[in-house]
C-alpha cells in the first residue's frame, strides 16, 4: 500500500549481528532509486526489538530502529536480516511480528539468515525459498519439509528470500525493475557500478572446481557426490562405479590430484559440515554425528579432535563463548 505520496514502505526487521553488507545492498539501492528519480519512489523504515531503539550489526555498527509493527500503515514489503548463527535466532516476538504482518497483506522477504526466522514463523510452508549457503545444513535440519536452493535470491509471490554479500543488490534490482521497468532498475545498477546483474538461479559459492582446485571432470563429480551424501557416505566401490572408473584409480586421482587419499577427503568433508551443524544447530553431538556418517559419537569425537584438535563439545563452547548476541537461556 503506497503512501499519499505514492512512495512505498520498504521494511528491514534487524536482528542483532545481522551483517551490514547484506543489509546495505538491499536498503542502498531504493535510496538511489529514489535520489534517481527526483522523489521518493521508496520510503525505507527500520525496526528492532531493542528497548533502547537501536540494532547492532556484527561489525559494531547501530542502526537506529522503531518498535515492531503492528500496523500495515504503507508497508509494502518488510524484509528480516539476520546474521550470526542460528542458536541466536530463537525469537518468537519478531516471528509473531512476521505472521501479523502477512496477515495484513505485506509482502515478507528475508535476507542472509532471515529466511531461517520466516521457516520459525510458519511463513514459508511449501513456498520455494534460499538462504546464505553457511546456513543451509542448519535449515535443513531445523525444517526438514522445507527444501531450499542455493539461488541468489527467489520471489514467489509474496514471499522473497535472499542469500547474503552482495546477493541482494540482484534482488532489488529485480524489485526495482517489478515496479519501474528495466531502464531505471539499469541506471540503479549502474549507479553501485552493479554491471553484472546475477539472475535469480545463480549459484551463491564458487564453483567445485574454484573451491577445491582442481578441474578433473571424474575427481569433481566424485567431490560434489562426497557433499551430497555426507549423511549416509557410499563405499569406495560405490563410488568408484559411479565414477566409472577402478577403486585403484579413484585413490590414484586423489592422492595425485588432491595429496591425500579418498578416505582422508570425505571425512574431511563429513567433519566439515559437522562443524557447521555445532556451531549453527541445536542438534546434540549424537545427532550430529549420526548426521554426517558416523557409527555413534564416540567415533565422531574422535575423528573431530583429530583434524581439529578440540573435542565436538569444545568447539560448540567456543562457538557460543565468541558470539556477543547468544542469548543467556542458550548459553548455558
Amino acid at each position: 500500500m503506497p503512501g499519499c505520496d505514492g512512495a512505498q514502505g520498504i521494511g528491514f526487521i534487524l536482528v542483532p549481528g545481522f551483517a551490514l553488507l547484506s543489509f546495505a545492498s538491499a536498503c542502498e539501492p531504493f535510496r538511489a532509486a529514489n535520489r534517481l528519480a527526483g522523489r521518493p519512489l521508496y520510503r525505507m523504515r527500520y525496526f528492532g526489538e531493542a528497548p533502547d531503539g537501536r540494532v547492532v550489526s556484527s561489525s559494531g555498527a547501530e542502526v537506529p530502529c522503531e518498535p515492531l509493527p503492528r500496523e500495515r500503515g504503507d508497508l509494502h514489503t518488510v524484509f528480516v536480516c539476520a546474521g550470526g548463527e542460528p542458536t541466536e535466532w530463537h525469537r518468537p516476538t519478531i516471528h509473531a511480528a512476521l505472521r501479523r504482518l502477512a496477515r495484513l497483506g505485506v509482502r515478507i522477504g528475508g535476507i542472509s539468515g532471515g529466511p531461517y526466522l520466516m521457516a520459525a514463523a510458519g511463513l514459508l510452508t511449501d513456498r520455494p525459498c534460499t538462504l546464505h549457503w553457511e546456513h543451509a545444513a542448519a535449515f535443513k535440519e531445523a525444517f526438514p519439509d522445507l527444501s531450499p536452493t542455493l539461488a541468489r535470491y527467489v520471489s514467489a509471490g509474496d514471499r522473497v528470500t535472499c542469500g547474503g554479500g552482495i546477493a541482494p543488490l540482484d534482488m532489488a534490482h529485480a524489485l526495482i525493475r517489478e515496479r519501474m521497468g528495466a531502464a531505471f532498475a539499469g541506471r540503479v545498477s549502474d549507479w553501485f557500478l552493479h554491471t553484472a546483474v546475477g539472475a535469480p538461479a545463480d549459484p551463491q559459492r564458487a564453483s567445485s572446481a574454484e573451491r577445491y582446485g582442481v578441474h578433473h571432470p571424474t575427481l569433481l563429480l566424485v567431490l560434489e557426490t562426497m557433499e551430497k551424501t555426507v549423511e549416509a557416505p557410499l563405499s569406495r566401490r560405490a563410488m568408484a562405479a559411479l565414477a566409472s572408473v577402478s577403486e585403484r584409480h579413484l585413490d590414484r586421482m586423489f592422492r595425485d590430484k588432491r595429496g591425500f587419499g579418498f578416505t582422508q577427503q570425505y571425512r574431511m568433508i563429513r567433519v566439515t559440515h559437522a562443524r557447521r551443524l555445532l556451531r549453527q544447530s541445536p542438534l546434540t553431538i549424537s545427532e550430529i554425528a549420526a548426521a554426517t556418517g558416523f557409527t555413534n559419537a564416540a567415533h565422531f569425537a574422535r575423528v573431530y579432535r583429530m583434524l581439529f584438535g578440540r573435542s565436538p563439545s569444545a568447539e560448540r563452547r567456543i562457538a557460543k563463548e565468541a558470539s556477543p548476541f547468544v542469548p543467556a537461556a542458550l548459553a548455558r
